[in-house]
C-alpha cells in the first residue's frame, strides 16, 4: 500500500525563515526607512543618484538584518569574544599601519580599506554583555572594575585616531550594558557631577580658554574648537562656526509646517554643509518644520521603545542587557545627531540612523536591528 505525500509549497518551506519576525519593531523599521527615503529624494536632488544609493544602502542593511535575525541569541553569545578580540587587533593595526585621511588615522587598508572602529559599536555591547552573563548570580565591585577596562581599551584607541563621534557611541554602548546589568546610582552621580561641574567652568571661563594660544590636555585642537563654536557660534561665522550657524537658521525657517517638499531655500542653495549625511535632519526640518520633526521622532521613539520592551521580555541576563544596549544605542545615534545639528551639542560626525547617506553607517545599523529581531524572534519562536 502506497502513501502519497504532497509537494510542499514555496511558502510552507519558506514560512520557518519569516516565522517569528517582530511586525511592531518591522513597522518602525519601514515608517522610518519611508521618511528617509522621501527626505533624501529632497535633500539629494542636486546629488544625482545619491537617492538610489541610499535606497540600496537601506535594502542592504534589511539583508543584515534579517540574516542576523536567523541566527540565535546562544550563537551571538559566541561570537562576543572572538569579534572583540578581532575589533582590539585591527585598531591596534590602524596605529602603527592605518591609513591617514584629512589629517585623520582611521582606516585600515586589508586589501580593501576599511573602519575598525565601526565593528566596536557591536562588539563593545557583545562583549559586556557575554561578560556580565558569565559573571551572574557573583557580580562583585571588581567585576565592574573589569567591564570598565573592557571599555577603556578600544575606546582609548579610537579616541587617538582621533574619532571623538565613533569613541562616544562606543563608550554609550558600553555604558548601556553596564548601567543594565546594576551599575549603582552612587558610583554613576558623582561621575555625572564631575562632568556637570566642568562643562559649568569652561561656560564660565569659555572667553579665556577658548583663545588660540590656549590648549586643552587630552584634547586635539579641532575638538577644542568645536566646543567653543558650540559655546559661541558667531565668534567666526564665516570659518569654524558657519555650518552650525547655517543649520540652525535652516531649523528655525522650517517653522511649524515647514517650506514644504523640495522648497527648502538654505538646503537647495547649499547653505547647509553635509546635507545628505550628517545635516540631513537641518534639511528636513526645513522642509517639514515641527510638525515633520515631531513625526520623526514618534518613529525613532516607537523603535526604541520595541527595542527595550523586547529587553524586558528576553529569557537570559546576556540578551536582556544586548537588547537594551541596542534600543538605546538608537537613541545615542538620534540625541546626538539632532543635538549638534541644533547647535546644542558639538559637532561630532554622528549621523541619523535611516536619515542620513552612508553606507558601512547603514550595515552597522543593519547588524543592530538584526540582533534585536533575533532576541525577539527566538523568545516568539519559543513560545510556540
Amino acid at each position: 500500500m502506497s502513501v502519497a505525500f504532497d509537494k510542499p509549497s514555496l511558502w510552507q518551506r519558506l514560512r520557518p525563515v519569516f516565522q517569528g519576525f517582530d511586525l511592531p519593531l518591522v513597522a518602525a523599521i519601514v515608517f522610518l526607512s519611508a521618511l528617509a527615503l522621501i527626505n533624501m529624494y529632497s535633500v539629494g536632488a542636486d546629488h544625482g543618484t545619491r537617492f538610489f544609493q541610499h535606497a540600496r544602502n537601506i535594502l542592504l542593511a534589511l539583508g543584515v538584518m534579517f540574516v542576523v535575525a536567523q541566527v540565535p541569541p546562544q550563537r551571538i553569545m559566541s561570537l562576543a569574544l572572538p569579534l572583540y578580540v578581532v575589533g582590539v587587533v585591527l585598531l591596534l593595526g590602524v596605529e602603527f599601519f592605518g591609513v591617514t585621511k584629512k589629517g585623520a588615522t582611521r582606516w585600515l587598508n586589508v586589501g580593501v580599506v576599511i573602519q575598525p572602529s565601526e565593528i566596536m559599536k557591536i562588539a563593545m555591547p557583545l562583549m559586556l554583555a557575554w561578560w556580565f552573563q558569565r559573571r551572574e548570580g557573583q557580580l562583585r565591585p571588581l567585576d565592574f572594575g573589569v567591564a570598565a577596562g573592557i571599555l577603556a581599551l578600544p575606546a582609548a584607541l579610537i579616541l587617538k585616531q582621533p574619532d571623538l563621534g565613533t569613541t562616544l557611541l562606543v563608550v554609550l554602548a558600553g555604558l548601556y550594558v553596564i548601567f543594565f546589568a546594576g551599575l549603582s546610582w552612587r558610583l554613576i552621580v558623582p561621575v555625572v557631577a564631575v562632568g556637570a561641574l566642568g562643562l559649568s567652568l569652561i561656560v564660565a571661563f569659555e572667553a579665556d580658554i577658548c583663545q588660540p594660544e590656549v590648549n586643552w590636555p587630552g584634547l586635539h585642537t579641532y575638538q577644542k574648537n568645536r566646543v567653543c563654536t558650540l559655546l559661541d557660534p558667531m565668534s567666526d561665522p564665516l570659518g569654524k562656526g558657519f555650518h552650525i550657524i547655517q543649520s540652525m537658521i535652516a531649523i528655525g525657517s522650517g517653522g511649524v509646517t515647514g517650506k514644504g517638499f523640495m522648497q527648502g531655500t538654505q538646503t537647495h542653495l547649499e547653505f547647509i554643509p553635509e546635507r545628505t549625511t550628517d545635516f540631513a535632519f537641518a534639511g528636513y526640518a526645513e522642509e517639514h518644520g515641527l510638525i515633520g520633526v515631531l513625526v520623526l521622532m514618534v518613529g525613532f521613539l516607537w523603535l526604541i521603545f520595541r527595542g527595550l520592551l523586547i529587553a524586558w521580555q528576553a529569557p537570559t541576563l546576556f540578551t536582556r542587557l544586548l537588547a537594551g544596549a541596542m534600543a538605546l544605542n538608537f537613541f545615542s545615534y538620534a540625541f546626538v545627531n539632532m543635538g549638534m545639528v541644533s547647535g546644542i551639542l558639538p559637532v561630532v560626525g554622528v549621523p541619523l540612523p535611516f536619515v542620513s547617506y552612508g553606507g558601512t553607517a547603514m550595515v552597522t545599523l543593519g547588524l543592530g536591528m538584526g540582533v534585536l529581531m533575533s532576541i525577539a524572534r527566538s523568545r516568539g519562536l519559543m513560545q510556540r
